[in-house]
C-alpha cells in the first residue's frame, strides 16, 4: 500500500455509500442549512414557513403552504428531516478523513443540481473532482483544499430548457461577480466571489486551443477551451460530492481517464512547477489504487486516448517510474511500464 494513503475502513465505506444512495434518490435537495418550520399569522390566515440559512449569517424564510396544507407540511417536515440526517452523516465522515469542501461549494452544486444541470450532462472536474475519487474509492489522503469549481460540458447539455448560468450562480444568494475576459471584447466564463480567497467558479469545454472562448447557448454563457477535455468526458460517471452539511450528486470523469488526462496536463504546465506537481500527485495517487485493484482499466483508458496527447506523456516516463518505485506497489510500476515503455 503506498506511504500516501491507506483505505477507509469497509463499514465507514458502506456508510458513505448509503449516504450517497440516498441522497441520488431524494430528489432536489434543501439548500443551506436543514432550517425549522414557523407558522406566520396573517389576516384571518395563518401561513407555514421554512426559517433557514442559506448561506452562513443570514437567515431566510421559504413559504411552505397554508396553515391545514397537511400534505404539504408533512412533505417538508420529511424534507428537513432528511436534511439533518444528511448533515449528520456528512459531519461524521468528515471526522474519519471523508473529503468534505466548504459550504459556498455546497451551496453552489446544490443549486446545479436542482437545476438538473448535472444530470442533464454537466460533469464536475479539477481538485473536486479529485476530491470526490478520493471518498468514491474509500481512501484517506491529504488533498489541498481549492476555492475553484471547474465545471465541464463535452457537447450540447440536454437541459428541458435553456438555463442561465449567471442566473442560477445568483440564486445561491452569494455575491457572485463575472469575471472580465482578456480581451475584453470576449464574453465571460468564470464568476467569482469578493476576495482574494474567493470561491471561482469556471466553465470550461472540449478545443484544440487552450483557452479559446467558446459560447455555450444552452447556459447563456460561454466557456474555455481545454485540449483533450473530449476524451476525460466522455463516459462521465454518477459521483457525489460531500461539501458543507450535504452530500450532493455529480457527475465525475472516469477516474482512469481523469488520471491520463492530469499526467497529460503536468507537461502543459509551462512556469507552474507547484500545479504541475499537483497534477502529477493527484494522478499518481488515484492510479496506484487503480492498479491494485483494476490495473486494466488503466491500459484501456491509455489506449483510448488520442495518440497525441499520450506523446506528450511518454517524455515523463523516467520521472513516473521514479515517483511510483519509491511509494507504489508494483503493480502500477508494471502498468507505467507497459503503456508507457
Amino acid at each position: 500500500m503506498s506511504s500516501h494513503y491507506r483505505e477507509h475502513e469497509l463499514a465507514f465505506r458502506t456508510q458513505y455509500a448509503e449516504l450517497k444512495e440516498r441522497a441520488q434518490a431524494a430528489g432536489n435537495l434543501l439548500p443551506g442549512s436543514p432550517g425549522s418550520l414557523a407558522k406566520r399569522n396573517g389576516t384571518g390566515l395563518s401561513y407555514w414557513y421554512r426559517i433557514y440559512y442559506p448561506t452562513p449569517g443570514k437567515a431566510k424564510e421559504q413559504f411552505v403552504c397554508k396553515d391545514g396544507g397537511k400534505a404539504l407540511l408533512a412533505a417538508m417536515q420529511n424534507q428537513i428531516a432528511f436534511q439533518e440526517w444528511m448533515a449528520q452523516q456528512v459531519s461524521d465522515l468528515r471526522k474519519l478523513g471523508f473529503q468534505v469542501a466548504d459550504k459556498s461549494v455546497a451551496r453552489v452544486l446544490v443549486e446545479l443540481h436542482n437545476q438538473q444541470a448535472f444530470s442533464a450532462g454537466l460533469v464536475l472536474v479539477g481538485t473536486l473532482a479529485y476530491m470526490a475519487w478520493l471518498n468514491e474509492l474509500g481512501i484517506i489522503a491529504t488533498s489541498a483544499r481549492t476555492q475553484d469549481i471547474d465545471l465541464a460540458r463535452r457537447q450540447s447539455l440536454k437541459l428541458a430548457a435553456p438555463l442561465s448560468f449567471i442566473a442560477t450562480m445568483q440564486a445561491t444568494g452569494l455575491p457572485f461577480e463575472e469575471i472580465p475576459s482578456l480581451p475584453a471584447t470576449e464574453p465571460a466564463t468564470s464568476v467569482k466571489l469578493p476576495g482574494a480567497q474567493g470561491l471561482r467558479v469556471d466553465l470550461l469545454a472540449p478545443g484544440p486551443d487552450l483557452g479559446k472562448t467558446i459560447k455555450i447557448p444552452e447556459l447563456a454563457w460561454a466557456a474555455q477551451t481545454i485540449p483533450y477535455f473530449d476524451y476525460l468526458l466522455d463516459h462521465a460517471e454518477p459521483g457525489a460530492v460531500l461539501a458543507g452539511g450535504h452530500c450532493i450528486p455529480v457527475r465525475l470523469p472516469q477516474a482512469p481517464r481523469f488520471v491520463w488526462h492530469k499526467l497529460y496536463s503536468s507537461t502543459q504546465r509551462k512556469g507552474f512547477a507547484e500545479k504541475a506537481a499537483k497534477d502529477q500527485h493527484q494522478a499518481l495517487l488515484l492510479a496506484t489504487h487503480i492498479a491494485e485493484t483494476e490495473s486494466h482499466l488503466l491500459r484501456q483508458a491509455f489506449d483510448a486516448a488520442p495518440v497525441a496527447m499520450t506523446k506528450l506523456i511518454k517524455p515523463t516516463r523516467k520521472k513516473l517510474l521514479q515517483s511510483a518505485s519509491k511509494t507504489a506497489p508494483p503493480e502500477l510500476a508494471a502498468t507505467l511500464e507497459e503503456c508507457l515503455g
